[in-house]
């Protein structure tokens, strides 16, 4: 089915409709053989609190962005190739229903959907495509995803130290590694993750001691280093973080 829509005029229409609501800022979808599956509203788990946002199921990417005007206007595009996507259920909690983790290397995040029959659509054409895109290529589903961060409102206090309480002044953070809400004394080092960003990122003590432990076993013993030096330590001004970002 998804061959015989893919050049068909219904579906160039469609996507189209999708590329002009969010206008000259979004990044062109219309390509040869990709076919718009399905869209909808999704409440996305962000870093300060849940927000709808509108997405786009593709058989290739996923597409999803702010809510300017329903069906109008969409704004802060994100695309998301599928193929380094896997998906997991999430445990009903509260308010929060009918959900499921969206984990791709560079960002991973949870998704609730209205109702248990729209997570289970939802679910099963992702799955799907995934599925698809990954017989058609030969290789085999990504290992590795980046860690879903822990919402603000989950931690109180430094989930590392367990001692340190946030404040408009103690300001929380969040580890790349681990998506613990940390504080700014237990992450006050960089390490490259190159999966999700070209340049070194803020990782708590924990994971750091982890990740260089790990680092220095791959080394040959004749790799020496200046003494005091570490792989990529220093201390971030807020300047720097971007924890501030709500997706």
């Amino acid at each position: 089915m998804v061959d015989r829509l893919a050049n068909s005029e219904a579906n160039s229409k469609r996507i189209a409709v999708v590329e002009s609501c969010f206008g000259a800022a979004g990044q062109p979808l219309a390509i040869p053989g990709r076919v718009l599956i399905g869209e909808g509203v999704l409440t996305k788990l962000c870093r300060k609190k849940p927000k709808a946002r509108q997405f786009f199921l593709f058989n290739d990417i996923l597409v999803y962005g702010n809510i300017v005007i329903q069906k109008k206007k969409y704004n802060k595009q994100h695309i998301i190739p599928l193929e380094s996507v896997t998906i997991d259920t999430v445990p009903d909690e509260g308010d929060l229903r009918n959900g499921w983790l969206i984990k791709t290397p560079t960002k991973s995040f949870a998704v609730y959907a209205a109702t248990a029959t729209e997570k289970s659509e939802w679910m099963n054409h992702i799955g799907k495509c995934v599925g698809d895109l990954l017989q058609k290529s030969g290789k085999s589903p990504t290992g590795e995803h980046a860690a879903v961060w822990v919402p603000d409102s989950e931690a109180s206090v430094c989930m590392r130290c367990k001692k340190v309480k946030f404040t408009p002044v103690s300001r929380r953070h969040h580890c790349r590694k681990c998506g613990f809400v940390v504080c700014g004394p237990c992450s006050e080092k960089k390490y490259l993750l190159p999966s999700q960003s070209s340049k070194p990122v803020r990782v708590c003590e924990h994971c750091y001691d982890q990740l260089t432990s790990v680092n220095l076993q791959a080394r040959s013993d004749s790799i020496t280093r200046p003494p005091g030096s570490k792989f990529h330590s220093n201390n971030l001004s807020d300047d720097d973080d971007d924890d501030d970002s709500s997706d």
